[in-house]
């Protein structure tokens, strides 16, 4: 078998729809609409229509029902949803539903049946497209509403504008948009065509990943890339070449997926002791070894990393490291 990263080597030969990875989080069903977030008779006529759903939200959490088509947002009428709480409106589907968000301090009380409440580290992965993308939206939103209730020009408190996608301070009127952060995680290989991996100290023992950090100011994701590569694990980084990306509203970030090339003369590994406790070299047989063992855990299932490590691999981890 030929192994080689999608996007790196002969992207060309590859269809479009192929390049990109399956990413838990990186889903939508919804069209956006952003057309109607400023248009308020619209907005209240939406509300009240019939068939709009409301995704009752609160601390990251929505319910979900286990059915027999797999794991389902719990969507309310919006006359059956509770009548406080802050709305966002999420977007529109292709037969016209509408959809929004309702954030409170709780959610609702006890639903009827087996709903319970979860949240996307939980359940993201098994969600359709359509839920997926609702529940990444409505996460990001509430989180950011709860943390940015004053103006960071003049301090006073700001308000929901443009259907929760805007606060705007009542004093100044600044305007205040949701944050985003960009991260970036790569994966790194050497001439062996081994993969570098690496374990923080608070993770479960024998839990392994691929190295991320946060882009700074003034500097370029690719630079991002390699010198958060050397500042981790001592490892210089030449080529690299972007594979995918993942909302990662944990609280608020973008993460941004890269495939890179150790220099052959960068290999040697010193890891900083404060992001990485440790960092190693993994050929496909070793990987492979150690997590049929129960010896290595690889990165979760919802994260755009296990996706990098797959795509490295060349096919799906073995099935015994699947959790």
């Amino acid at each position: 078998m030929t192994h080689h990263i999608w996007g790196w080597n002969d992207v060309s030969t590859v269809p479009e729809t192929d390049r990109t990875p399956y990413l838990g989080l990186a889903r939508a069903g919804v069209d956006r609409a952003a057309e109607h977030r400023f248009d308020e008779p619209w907005l209240a006529a939406a509300w009240s229509h019939p068939n709009t759903r409301v995704l009752p939200i609160a601390g990251g959490e929505a319910f979900v029902v286990d059915t027999a088509q797999g794991t389902e947002l719990v969507l309310l009428p919006s006359f059956e949803a509770p009548q406080t709480g802050d709305r966002y409106f999420l977007g529109t589907d292709e037969d016209g539903v509408s959809y929004f968000a309702l954030a409170g301090e709780t959610l609702p009380g006890r639903l009827d049946g087996d709903a319970r409440p979860a949240g996307l580290r939980e359940v993201g992965a098994l969600l359709s497209d359509r839920d997926a993308g609702l529940l990444v939206h409505a996460v990001a939103l509430e989180h950011w509403h709860r943390l940015h209730s004053f103006c960071s020009r003049c301090g006073h408190p700001t308000e929901k504008a443009g259907a929760g996608h805007i606060r705007r301070c009542t004093s100044c009127a600044a305007e205040h948009y949701p944050r985003t952060d960009p991260a970036v995680i790569m994966v790194i290989t050497d001439e062996q065509d081994r993969c570098l991996l690496g374990r923080q100290a608070l993770w479960p023992e024998g839990r392994w990943s691929t190295l991320a950090g946060f882009v700074e100011p003034g500097e370029s994701i690719e630079q991002a890339v390699r010198r958060e590569v050397h500042e981790e694990a001592g490892v210089g980084v030449g080529e690299v070449r972007y594979v995918a990306s993942q909302p990662w509203p944990f609280p608020s970030s973008l993460m941004l997926g890269f495939s890179g090339r150790a220099l052959p003369d960068g290999t040697e590994i010193t890891v900083d002791g404060e992001e990485l406790a440790e960092a190693r070299w993994f050929s496909r047989e070793e990987l492979r070894a150690g997590m049929e063992a129960g010896e290595i855990l690889p990165p979760s299932g919802i994260s755009i990393a296990r996706h990098l490590v797959e795509l490295w691999y060349g096919e799906p981890l073995p099935a015994a490291a699947r959790w």
